[in-house]
This record gives C-alpha cells, structure tokens and sequence, in this order.
C-alpha cells in the first residue's frame, strides 16, 4: 500500500509540477467525471472478461471502439479533430483505471494515444493530422509506433532501416521489432535513416498506412504478459510512400523518438499503478475471504513465514528469474527463451509449501522460542 501511495505521489508531482498531494486530490470536475467513468467502465466491461482476453490472446475489438465513443482513445485532441480536448492529467487517469480493469486494453490505449497520435498532433502538418489523426480517435482504428529494431534494442539512434528518395516517393527497407499493436493497427510511425553520415540527425519519421505493398508482418510473439495486445516484427521490402508521408523536417526522427519515449513514460507509469492497484485489490478481497488458524488471514501479522532455506532460495529465484529478463530486453518477454519460463517457474516456489509470508511466521516463531523463560 505505501508504495502504491508513493508512485501514485510521484506520478501526480511528475505532471503536475509543484502540488502537493493534498491538491492533487482536488481533481477539477471534469476529470474527476472521467476517472469515474472509466472506473465503471473497466468494473463492468474489462474486469469480467481480463482473464478470457488474456488466455486467447485476443484483441478487444469491441471495447475499443466502446473507448473511443467515450473519447478515451484520443483524450488530448482537440475536439475539432475528433478528439476529447483534455490534458494529460486526464490521459493519465484514465491509463489507470482502464489498466486497472485490463492491463492489455490499458496498452492499446496507451499506444493510440501517446505514440501514434502525440508526436502526428505535435509534429504534423493541418492535413497529416486531419489524415491521420482524425479516423483514429472513433476506436475502429489504432496506430502503432516503430523504433525499435531485432539488434539496435532501445538505441534508437542506431536504426538500420533506411529511407531513399526515388522521385516523388520514399522507398523504405528493413525491420521494426516488438511492435505494439502491429496486427491490429491501420497506420505505423515508422523511424528510418536517410542520411547515414548524419548517425541520429539522419533519422526522419515516416506515416504508412497499414494493410499497405511492401509492409508485412511477423508472427505474433507469445509473449509473458499483456497478451490481448498483438506485438510483432513490422517487415519493410521496396516499401514506397509519397514524399509527403514524412512526419515533420527531414532528420527530425530521432527528436521526435525522444520526445514521443518521454511523453510515454507517463502513461507507462500510470498503467503500472493501475495493475499495482489492481493487485491489492485481489489480495485485500482474498485475505478477507481465506482463513487460517481460524481466523481471515488479512488478520494475521504480515501473514507470516517457514523455513530459512526456502525463504532464501524461492525469493532469490524469483528476483534472478526477473533481472534475467531485465537483462534480454524484449527477447525475455517472449517463449522463444527460456527466461519468462524461468520467471513463471519461480514465482510457483514463493507459494507452495507454505508461502513466503508463512515461512516469516514460522522463522519468527522460532526465534520468540529462543528467547522464552
């Protein structure tokens, strides 16, 4: 709980320059509307399906759409444009309560918004936005966002796929990977290189629209989680756009990356409290409901703890399991390696044979014993 207080502080503080938490509470009319509204939303359309959508790894089409009649899938577009016409506060709650509701919604959402139409809304020209912008704010249509590559990870300044001027048209080669979105989207925000001397001022940013000649994609990854959300490699062969599909000036690809990834993070931050909120609220429903010792185990000191040895070993198999992950990058994300196998595997060892909460107990237990009359 102190911990979801304190990212949700941080978060607050983060877009809101100066407030103090008590001003943050004081959330203006409009927006307190809209986090109730997607609160009702994720409790009766998201919570009751999370699970199916998450084990047939299947989009939610219907909810989406549902999404953007509610203005939720363009929040900060100007209502001109189809859009909400609210600030990222508003986008932000809203991240949370959706994620809260579904994780893999929560993403969707969150590519739509802040990735695909940010950087056309900030960067765009008045006729890209009404092109590319304005059919993506109803939901029946999402965008996607491709930066990264199979060898260049999050060095976005390293792109290997090249853009070349013939004529009137930009002919594109090479491979985005771990592309959100991918199989479900109607436009891609491609980053490619036009000028390789140049290293990152050489990077332009590209608008392609999906299903198009020349633009295929990869299998779906199976992926540990969010896996109502398609991801996947987005290939680019002779792929030809007009001259006019460049997103702002020639080699402003890198800055506009940049400050897309920084505008994005808020709506990371926001979904991971959403699941972080979440999560106590499954655990505070079950250690309500389940008893031990005859009494509600949310009554229990800590819940306690057992054996030394299995303490230490299931906890440092579960943190080696997770850096092991933070050390492939996308690639531990995925089946193809083993260690979101190892990850799954791991956590199995904190909870059978006595949770890592009852072996505390027990180990606490042991060391009162030592120091009885």
């Amino acid at each position: 709980m102190a911990a979801l207080l304190g990212a949700r502080r941080a978060l607050g503080l983060c877009l809101s320059g100066r407030r103090s938490l008590s001003q943050l509470a004081e959330l203006p009319e409009t927006h307190q509307l809209l986090r109730q509204t997607c609160r009702d939303f994720a409790d009766r359309e998201l919570i009751p399906i999370a699970g199916k959508l998450d084990k047939e790894h299947a989009y939610p089409a219907e909810q989406i759409q549902q999404l953007g009649a509610m203005g939720v899938m363009a929040i900060e577009v100007p209502e001109e444009l189809g859009g909400a016409g609210m600030d990222y506060l508003a986008y932000s709650l809203a991240m949370e309560e959706i994620s809260r509701g579904c994780a893999s919604t929560g993403v969707v959402v969150s590519v739509n918004n802040s990735l695909y139409i940010g950087p056309i809304l900030k960067n765009g020209t008045e006729e890209q936005k009404k092109k590319w912008i304005t059919p993506f704010t109803t939901g029946e249509k999402v965008g996607c966002f491709c930066l990264s590559e199979p060898g260049n990870g999050s060095d976005a300044g390293a792109a290997s796929t090249a853009a070349r001027q013939d004529g009137d048209e930009w002919v594109l080669n090479g491979t985005k990977a771990w592309i959100t979105n991918s199989w479900d989207a109607s436009a891609a925000l491609v980053f490619a290189t036009t000028d390789k001397k140049l290293k990152h001022k050489g990077i332009s940013a590209f608008l392609i629209p999906m299903p198009h000649p020349g633009l295929s994609l990869g299998k779906k990854e199976d992926k540990l989680g969010i896996r109502a959300s398609s991801t996947a490699n987005v290939i680019l062969e002779d792929c030809r756009i007009p001259l006019g599909n460049m997103l702002g000036p020639r080699g402003a690809g890198f800055k506009i990356a940049m400050q897309t990834l920084d505008s994005g993070r808020i709506g990371v931050a926001a979904q991971a409290l959403g699941i972080a909120q979440a999560s106590l609220d499954c655990a505070a429903d079950y250690a309500h409901k389940r008893t031990a010792f005859g009494a509600p185990i949310g009554k229990l000191q800590a819940i306690q703890e057992a054996a030394m040895a299995k303490l230490a070993a299931s906890e440092t198999a579960t943190f080696c399991s997770h850096q092991a992950i933070q050390v492939l990058g996308g690639m531990g994300y995925v089946a193809d390696m083993p260690a979101e196998r190892h990850y799954r595997d791991a956590r199995i060892t904190e909870i059978y044979e006595g949770t890592s909460e009852i072996q505390r107990l027990v180990i606490a237990g042991q060391v009162l014993k030592e120091y009885q009359p």
